[in-house]
């Protein structure tokens, strides 16, 4: 079948191959030869293209990346980026959404053991609990543009029409590009925070061995961070730096790397992307209304005490050693100044 393909581009790159050498014949003139002009139909070119090669034309200007007509390796990258990633992530994010309804029914909301105590401790400062926002939104923006390259047009598309679509997905690629700084400013500034309390030892095993106290029986003991949250940090710091070093490379495109560079960034990119959003869900899911008490540790930087014991006993534990005892909640104390 090739052979037939190249034989019939041959034949038909001949006669207009022969006509460019001759000039036209008219009566009475004399004749001048023309130029001869190169065939329109190159054989190696059409060589290479029955053979999944690398086609080029020819150029004038210096940048000799724009005589590719044909790059075999943007087929690879087009399958990958039509069919696998789409594969890849409905699962990682579809399954993990199911995964979550089927723990909420099943095990319910996970609530403070013997109740709220009424006395707080400060679990996270003001600067941590800014930065863990700064990077919690605009990870937030940059998942839902992302996810619209990939599933926008199958799913959003024939909900909002055209004309929205592209505005949407335009004004999402504008936030994509200019988020992708703050994200990274956030990433460096949480592990410079963080790192400290996140190094993995031998209590992460039995923390994990336990169920984390989410599956089963008894809350294994805990520092400031168990192993759970160690796995979100260093999903979140490395898997952000990943994505960041590889979003650079799109952005400014041809500055770090060749054409192949930048695919194999974007396949990157996209499959650490997509698994980084199925974890945060979970994170998500947790520290929202999936575990009672759970969201005051970002939001007024306090939780109860009760809570701490449950779920980080020794880091309570030195904590009281500090000298930082327990409090009162604010409402209390403002109760007891009247």
């Amino acid at each position: 079948m090739r052979a037939l393909i190249l034989a019939l581009a041959l034949i038909l790159a001949a006669p207009m191959a022969g006509q460019a050498q001759t000039a036209p014949q008219v009566s009475g003139t004399p004749t001048s030869p023309t130029p001869m002009m190169p065939p329109v139909a190159d054989e190696l070119e059409v060589l290479k293209a029955l053979q999944g090669g690398r086609v080029a034309g020819r150029i004038t200007i210096p940048d000799q990346q724009a005589a590719s007509l044909i790059q075999p390796q943007g087929r690879s990258w087009r399958d990958f980026h039509n069919v696998t990633l789409a594969w890849v992530g409905g699962i990682a994010v579809l399954g993990m959404l199911a995964i979550l309804v089927v723990f909420r029914m099943s095990k319910g909301r996970i609530p403070v053991e013997g109740g709220l105590a009424g006395r707080t401790i400060q679990r996270f400062n003001g600067l941590e609990r800014a930065n863990h926002w700064m990077v919690a939104s605009t990870f937030i923006i940059l998942a839902i543009s992302g996810l619209n390259l990939t599933f926008g047009r199958h799913v959003l598309l024939p909900i909002v029409g055209p004309e929205a679509f592209t505005a949407i997905s335009q004004w999402g690629k504008y936030a994509h590009n200019f988020l992708a700084f703050p994200f990274t400013l956030g990433i460096v500034l949480m592990l410079l925070l963080w790192v400290k309390d996140n190094i993995p030892n031998g209590r992460d095993i039995k923390w994990f061995a336990a169920g984390g106290g989410l599956v089963g029986h008894g809350h294994p003991d805990s520092e400031r961070f168990n192993g759970g949250q160690k796995g979100i940090f260093w999903i979140t710091t490395l898997g952000g730096a990943t994505v960041a070093v590889t979003g650079y490379m799109l952005v400014f495109p041809f500055m770090f790397t060749d054409i192949a560079g930048m695919q194999l960034s974007h396949i990157i990119h996209s499959i650490v992307s997509v698994l980084m959003i199925a974890v945060m869900l979970a994170h998500i899911y947790i520290g929202s209304i999936g575990m009672e008490g759970a969201s005051d540790a970002m939001t007024t930087g306090q939780v109860d005490l009760n809570w701490a014991k449950q779920h980080h006993n020794l880091w309570v534990e030195k904590e009281m050693a500090k000298g930082r005892g327990a409090e009162p909640p604010a409402s209390a104390r403002a109760a007891g100044a009247d």
